[in-house]
This record gives structure tokens, C-alpha cells and sequence, in this order.
């Protein structure tokens, strides 16, 4: 059914979803434990073929296709069981927003998202009984290139929920639209760009057709500075707007060693400590659950320095898989966002019949400038991984995927790997001996003194090649003490 927006047929609301999909959560850098919505005027709704005006004075117009949904008939606190028999319709629509504006406005996104023809829909309505609200897609185009292409597989709510979510808090009426949040790839467009958006359901061969929009410059000088606040930009909207730092011509934030947390000086000593010395000093100080256990290196001559980033799976339950498996997981988000200088720590539970990283992976998180990698779990593709070169601790190599042993949960959290617990931001330091865990309080400390028990540890060392014995020397005595006091001080 061909659907053309006149006046007559708005709908009485428009609400939308901030956060939804886990490429753009990822992209942002954050992930909501529950939707958050915001209202767009219904007057912003525009159908396809019409044009969008980028006002004067500004600079970040966004696109962001998304897939709307219709409202068929009121939702009143209705359960999940029951909300998509709520919807009549699905479509294509793009979810226009000016980031000059945003500021003022805060979350509420009247002003930058509000404006006229700043919603478009269609062209086509998809029934929404005849498809799989799970196995919906969405792809965005700018000029002819493929820019956006994501399915509901990857949403973190999926569509039933927020019906029946926003139901708990207000009527849905009949006519009303949900836009149900963007996945990752929207960014800035200019006056002479052309956005096409489509919903599909490949598997029933349903589509919305394809929502054109046109970007003109809107006419006059603006905005006037004595009725309300101006467009203003920084270079966080600058980043946010066109979706990474890169495509905005940014400088990259910070430095590799400032953003994993440890200076290069700090850096430095720790790859010259052995794991075993920073252990006697954290058992000293009370600390005798620090190892990682059950894993060994990929690479027994390379060291692992850096600080975590984690990694979380659960044991596989199908129904879950299906839900969290597919599309921009945890999994791939935590190699995709790893910083440089971090070491990706993965939870498996010891669970080594499954990989829980391949060669792809590992070559991502290498670009990344990640330190490297440490699982409980296996290792997939374990020659073409160690071919790669970064430093990898593993419980040994598993030909299998996720879905054999685990689902992928959570990037971000408190995690228990080999047996120590690893929060984000400890320092990970792993050689042939092992992997171990410091807590970043403590770490200038532990350092410290390692290399002075190392330095003593060598004195004793050559003392026992000279022909002394072990005793009184190792540990050392008053006397033995004495001497190397009187050398060390000379």
C-alpha cells in the first residue's frame, strides 16, 4: 500500500527511541540498561520524495534510517506477550536531527529534531503480521552508497518490548509512530546529498520500498539571537554527529599510553618486572588471588602489559544465543571498541570446548592497538591468531564457534577469568610464567619494590655462581644483609 502523508493523516504522536541497537551503543560508547524515549513533533513528518532544508548557519545535519513502526489499534499497559498484536504496520524512516541545536535542549531533542520535514516515512507499509519482528533489516544510502545496514537481531530491546514498555506510561493510540533507534554508520549530510532508507523482511520478501529524501540549504540568515538560544558546535557534537573522530577530520583524544591508563614510564618498568616478582609483592600485601589460571601464551617471549578491558559469556542457552548471537554482539563489540594499550579479558568459565576469539578478531584488535588478549575459553583459528602476532593467553585451541558452549553477554563489567576476579582498568601483566591481576591503586607500589627485590634477587644470584651457599644467604641474614647494603650504597 502506497502511503502519502497529507496533513489529515499525521499521527497524533511520534516518539522515538534514543539508544536501541548494540553498533550504536558501541559507537557511543555506552549502553542503556532500559529504552529512554523522546517526542518528535508530528508536523516533522514529510513523505518520500520530498527534501529536507538544512537551515542557515549550521553545520550538522544527520541522517539516521530507522524502522518505524504503526500503531493499529490503542495499547494500554498491555503485556510483551501481547504488544506486537498492537501493530499494524511497519515502515521505513529516517530520523533527521540537527546537532547544532542539541545543546539547549538536552535530551528532549525538540528543537534538532522537530523541525519541519525532518521525519520522513514510507513510502510503502509493510503488515506487520506477516513477518518476524526479529528478522527485520534496515539499510540507509547516501548518494548510492550503502552506509547503514543492520537487523533487529542486533537491538538490545527488541520491538515487542518497547511497545509494551511505552505502553506502561501512556496510551498508544491508533496512527501513532514509534521510531524504533538507528544502528551504527549515521553521520552528517550536505545540501545535494541524497538519503535513501528501506525496511525489509528478507524472509517473507516484504519491503517499505525506498524513503528518498533530498538535503537543500534553507534560505534566509538564520536564526535571530533576541527570541532564543543559537547553533552551537563543539567537537564532541562534531564527533557524535558524524559517528567517530576520524570522519569528522578530528585529532585522535589522547596518546596510547595515556588512554590505557599507564604512562609510558609506568609501562616501561612493568615489562621489565617478571610476573613472578610482582606476585611475591602482591602476596605480601595480603593479594594471593591475582593469577589468571589455566592459561598459557601464544608467545612465551612476548610480554603483556596493559589494562583491562572485559568480556563476558554466558553458558549457551539457545534461546538467549538467538537473541545476543547475532549481529553487532558483545563479542564483536568489545573487540571493535578495545583502546590502545588494553588487554581484552574474557570470562569462558574455563570452558575451553568452544573458541572464544579468531583470527579476524585478533586482527582487529590489533589495529585497535590492543595489548592483547586473555581467555579462559579456546582459541579458533590458533595458527593463523599466533601468525597475527599479538600477545594471546588461552587454555588451549577449539575449532568450534560461540554457539558450541556460550553466549556472548556483556563488554564492560566485573568478570572472573581463570579464577581472579578483573574489573575494568586493572593492569594485566602476563610472561611465561603466567597472567596476573593488579589493582591500579597499587600498582606504582608493586612496581616499585619488584624491581628492588629484582635487583636483590640478581645480587644472590651471583653471589651462588661465586660458590656461596644458600644459607643466610637466600633469604639473607644480618650479615649477608650488611654486605649488600654496604655494595648497593658504595
Amino acid at each position: 500500500m502506497r502511503q502519502e502523508r497529507g496533513r489529515s493523516e499525521r499521527p497524533g504522536k511520534i516518539i522515538a527511541v534514543h539508544l536501541s541497537y548494540a553498533s550504536r551503543a558501541a559507537q557511543r560508547g555506552r549502553t542503556p540498561a532500559a529504552p529512554s524515549y523522546f517526542l518528535k513533533a508530528s508536523s516533522s513528518v514529510a513523505a518520500s520524495g520530498g527534501v529536507v532544508e538544512r537551515p542557515a548557519g549550521t553545520e550538522l545535519l544527520a541522517f539516521e534510517g530507522e524502522i518505524a513502526l504503526v500503531i493499529g489499534r490503542d495499547a494500554h499497559r498491555v503485556g510483551l506477550a501481547e504488544a506486537w498484536d498492537h501493530v499494524a504496520a511497519i515502515t521505513a524512516a529516517n530520523d533527521l536531527g540537527l546537532y547544532d541545536l542539541r545543546a539547549a535542549d538536552k535530551g528532549s531533542n525538540l528543537r534538532s529534531k522537530s523541525r519541519d520535514g525532518f521525519t520522513p516515512l514510507g513510502p510503502d507499509l509493510i503488515d506487520a503480521r506477516t513477518v518476524d519482528p526479529r528478522r527485520l533489516r534496515v539499510r540507509t544510502w547516501v548518494n548510492g552508497d550503502l552506509v547503514q545496514d543492520d537487523t533487529t537481531a542486533d537491538l538490545l530491546f527488541p520491538l515487542a518490548q518497547i511497545v509494551a514498555d511505552l505502553s506502561q506510561h501512556l496510551t498508544l493510540e491508533t496512527g501513532d509512530v514509534i521510531l524504533t533507534g538507528t544502528p551504527a554508520g549515521s553521520s552528517v549530510i550536505v545540501p545535494g546529498d541524497v538519503v535513501e532508507v528501506e525496511v525489509d523482511a528478507p524472509d517473507a520478501g516484504a519491503t517499505s520500498g525506498r524513503l528518498v529524501t533530498t538535503v537543500t540549504s534553507g534560505p534566509g540568515d538564520g536564526f535571530d539571537p533576541a527570541l532564543g538560544s543559537l547553533p552551537a558546535v563543539d567537537d564532541t557534537q562534531r564527533e557524535e554527529a558524524w559517528g567517530s573522530r576520524t570522519a569528522a577530520g578530528l585529532p585522535d583524544a589522547e596518546p596510547a599510553a595515556a588512554a590505557s591508563g599507564l604512562s609510558a614510564e609506568l609501562r616501561g618498568k612493568l615489562e621489565r618486572v617478571p610476573v613472578a616478582a610482582l606476585s611475591q609483592q602482591l602476596r605480601r600485601r595480603g593479594l594471593d588471588n591475582v593469577t589468571i589460571d589455566g592459561v598459557r601464551a601464544m608467545h612465551a617471549d612476548r610480554k603483556l602489559v596493559g589494562t583491562a578491558a572485559t568480556l563476558r559469556f554466558v553458558p549457551l542457552r539457545e534461546d538467549l544465543f538467538a537473541q545476543h548471537g547475532g549481529g553487532f554482539n558483545a563479542q564483536k563489540r568489545a573487540f571493535d571498541t578495545v583502546g590502545a594499550g588494553e588487554v581484552i579479558v574474557i570470562e569462558a568459565r574455563g570452558e575451553t570446548g568452544s573458541g572464544t576469539l579468531g583470527d579476524i578478531l585478533a586482527l582487529r584488535a590489533q589495529a585497535r592497538g590492543a595489548a592483547g588478549v586473555v581467555t579462559d575459553g579456546g582459541v579458533r583459528d590458533a595458527a593463523a591468531v599466533a601468525a597475527v602476532g599479538l600477545p594471546v593467553y588461552s587454555a588451549g585451541a577449539h575449532p568450534a564457534v560461540l554457539g558450541r558452549r556460550h553466549v556472548p553477554w556483556e563488554a564492560g563489567g566485573t568478570i572472573a577469568c581463570g579464577g581472579a576476579t578483573v574489573q575494568p582498568g586493572d593492569v594485566i601483566v602476563g610472561d611465561a610464567d603466567g597472567v596476573i591481576v593488579i589493582p591500579p591503586t597499587m600498582v606504582d607500589e608493586v612496581v616499585a619494590a619488584a624491581l628492588a627485590q629484582e635487583d636483590e634477587d640478581a645480587w644472590i644470584a651471583r653471589r651462588v655462581a661465586e660458590g656461596a651457599s644458600v644459607d643466610g644467604l637466600f633469604p639473607m641474614d644480618a650479615s649477608w644483609r650488611a654486605r649488600y647494603d654496604g655494595e648497593r650504597d658504595a
